[in-house]
């Protein structure tokens, strides 16, 4: 029996991901619920009269900071679970788009790609 599957990559590489996987997805959601921790504690020490001092502008600013971080990290968490998902199925490695397969180096440096850079870029292009 082979130490590789039909990806290309070897089991064992396959398997350091999923760990790598897991912990990226432990530490996005964790990173997530510290941060509303933290809110809510600076509410508790300095109460509500302490957020309506705040300049509206910089809360506004502030806010769309935060959303637009957590939207990457959303789709960040979507791709783990995804990436996830294909280990199970045996397809780690290889684009859902195209089923080409996915370079290594790619899957060492952003574990949880699911597409080509090419692909990855075009589709960023069209938004």
């Amino acid at each position: 029996m082979s130490s590789k599957g039909h990806t290309g990559l070897s089991r064992g590489f396959v398997e350091q991901q999923r760990l790598r996987l897991l912990a990226l997805r432990k530490q996005l959601l964790g990173g997530e619920e510290a941060d509303l921790a933290g809110k809510r504690a600076f509410r508790l020490q300095h109460g509500d009269e302490a957020e309506e001092e705040e300049d509206d502008a910089q809360d506004l600013s502030q806010r769309e900071v935060d959303q637009a971080l957590h939207d990457v990290d959303d789709h960040r968490v979507a791709n783990i679970e995804r990436a996830l998902q294909k280990i199970d199925e045996g397809s780690y490695g290889l684009s859902d788009l195209s089923g080409k397969p996915i370079p290594k180096a790619r899957l060492e440096t952003t574990p949880e790609a699911v597409l080509t850079v090419q692909e990855e870029r075009d589709r960023e292009a069209r938004g």
